[in-house]
């Protein structure tokens, strides 16, 4: 599988030397290193220098966007159908400084708090065969696209503007539609579900969708004429409305909630566009906590339909997981536009190797239980044993060191000679 994905795009490359480092990139991506930089990845790959990884992320001719194209491409061509689901989400990576394209100060839930962080916005594909992450949007606020002179230094293109994040994720999935990728249905949290703008996007495309919203959030009834807040919908719900279904397969078990739906729900859209609007709303069965979701159908659906969207939500949050953990998606240490997509795409690449072989590995006997299905840390274990070779030449990893302290005595030199130019200068 990993000769798969890597020849799916291999003639995005113009030169062997790019197309055989991406190979190498992806391959140590997927090694049992502990941290994944350009650095560590020359080394596992045998490399006496980081100057052909490094080369590959900054300033090799090939198209990132092209790449993902292909991966979309072969993800869809193996998990693809009809009642796929795309769902977006964001994550944050922490950083320092103020040079990385598009950190600043702002909220990130990877920290659950305002950092200086970076914000990637995604999107990922999940139907019954399998789920992955297709595509990528680094967020830049407005303090980075109201400075011309800051995106340039960062690489960003010059006609690139101010989005929010809920227009990334229409970009994204407006492209992945426009592709050919085969959907029936988009999800996404609150801080998507909550944009109206949003909404009407997707409803342009005629795709069903079960979005989060906040308990806060107004639902117009009446034919819009009167708004009410989601919680106050629920708290006057009767008994009789809630219905218990799983929201699909946990690592213990079904998640089990009582969800009620309320059909056809008026909202604030245009009343002919020929949908059915409606709102779900999940609650915990153990602690009472309550979700709500806004939906909408271009045809008539059913409660276990919309409950099957709503869990599939969590798939995301399962990607990050594994691309963090499994195959560094986090680990980049690169400040400009271009690096950053290239590495998060090769990224990508790693991660879909990963997810194929998980899909596949379900075509096991189901009716052995003495083992759980393979899991993508264990396929990655797997990879390592099998495939990937370590170096273990201890010439090599001496090299590596005395290279390492020579790279790191001169950077620590530079950087004392930059401080005392400054406290000398009037």
């Amino acid at each position: 599988m990993l000769a798969e994905v890597l020849s799916c795009f291999a003639g995005r490359f113009g030169r062997v030397e790019p197309r055989r480092a991406a190979g190498q990139f992806v391959t140590g991506l997927l090694s049992d290193l502990e941290v994944k930089t350009c650095w560590q990845l020359a080394e596992q790959a045998g490399h006496a220098r980081p100057d052909a990884m490094q080369r590959l992320l900054y300033r090799a001719v090939w198209d990132a966007d092209a790449v993902r194209d292909d991966l979309r491409q072969l993800v869809t061509d193996r998990f693809g159908g009809p009642d796929a689901v795309l769902v977006v989400d964001e994550t944050g990576d922490l950083k320092k400084g103020t040079h990385t394209v598009g950190v600043q100060r702002q909220y990130t839930g990877t920290a659950g708090r305002i950092e200086n962080s970076q914000v990637g916005v995604f999107l990922g594909y999940a139907s019954a065969g399998g789920h992955t992450l297709i595509d990528r949007r680094v967020y830049l606020p407005a303090s980075w696209t109201d400075d011309r002179d800051r995106c340039h230094a960062a690489g960003v293109p010059d006609e690139t503007e101010f989005a929010t994040r809920s227009q990334l994720a229409a970009d994204m999935i407006t492209a992945a539609l426009d592709a050919g990728v085969p959907a029936g249905w988009a999800t996404a949290d609150e801080a998507y579900g909550n944009s109206a703008a949003f909404r009407a996007h997707l409803r342009g495309h005629a795709l069903g969708y079960v979005l989060a919203v906040s308990r806060s959030h107004l639902v117009p009834l009446d034919g819009g004429k009167t708004r009410v807040r989601a919680d106050r919908i629920a708290a006057d719900l009767p008994a009789s409305a809630w219905q218990r279904r799983s929201a699909g397969a946990g690592s213990k078990g079904p998640r089990f909630y009582d969800w009620a739906w309320l059909d056809d729900v008026c909202t604030d859209a245009d009343p002919d566009d020929g949908g059915r609007h409606s709102l779900l709303i999940r609650r915990n069965t153990t602690t009472g906590e309550l979700a709500f979701y806004r939906c909408w159908t271009p045809r008539p659906t059913t409660l276990a339909q919309l409950v099957r969207v709503a869990g599939i939500r969590w798939t995301v949050e399962e990607a990050f997981q594994a691309a963090k953990s499994q195959v560094g998606l986090d680990q980049h240490q690169v400040r400009r536009w271009d690096s950053w997509h290239r590495f998060t795409t090769l990224a990508l690449a790693a991660l879909a190797v990963l997810a194929i072989c998980a899909a596949d590995a379900t075509d096991d006997d189901p009716t052995d239980t003495t083992l759980i299905k393979l899991t993508v840390n264990e396929i990655r274990r797997l990879i390592n044993a099998c495939i990937i070779r370590p170096i273990s030449d201890l010439a090599h990893r001496l090299h590596w060191s005395g290279w390492r302290r020579q790279h790191q005595a001169r950077a620590r030199q530079s950087h004392y000679t930059r401080r005392l130019n400054l406290e000398l200068q009037p």
